[in-house]
């Protein structure tokens, strides 16, 4: 049964999200825009897909709110310590010279850490709140996300 209603746990992850993403537009990587030209026009529109549902999802929906009753609190604990990885990747990739291998470092052996960790956080709350929409969005979302981003790794590899 879905349940819906405002997720406070839903906006603390898109800030943890977006804050970062924001400060990265005055920071990208040299030469990001010509990688940018070639991604593939499939997994872009899966991308943007996957970024609007998972946004409507992780806010319309009350499920993922914090609820210590039961061991379902492990999916969630695990999906904000990705999160958290998360933004350990970023404070790297601040703290390069911000180039192109930079910005495709792995963070604890995850690659394309950037485009991973916060994919499989989203899955992973989806878990926690038995929330197919959203594991759905999630992996539209990842299709698209991470598959650009491979390819962007494999170009500088």
């Amino acid at each position: 049964m879905f349940h819906f209603g405002f997720s406070y746990v839903g906006l603390i992850y898109l800030l943890m999200l977006f804050i970062p993403n924001i400060i990265w537009t005055k920071h990208k990587p040299e030469d990001y825009e010509q990688y940018a030209q070639k991604e593939n026009k499939v997994l872009q529109a899966l991308e943007r897909t996957g970024e609007i549902f998972v946004c409507c999802c992780v806010l319309i929906f009350s499920d993922f709110n914090i609820r210590l009753d039961s061991l379902w609190c492990i999916w969630l604990l695990i999906s904000f310590l990705l999160m958290l990885l998360y933004e350990v990747y970023w404070v790297q990739y601040f703290r390069s010279e911000k180039k192109m291998q930079n910005f495709y470092r792995s963070v604890c052996g995850i690659p394309v850490a950037g485009a991973t960790l916060p994919v499989c956080a989203f899955f992973l709350l989806g878990v926690y709140g038995c929330n197919v929409f959203l594991m759905i969005a999630t992996i539209i979302l990842g299709i698209g996300h991470i598959g650009i981003h491979l390819g962007h790794y494999r170009q500088i590899s």
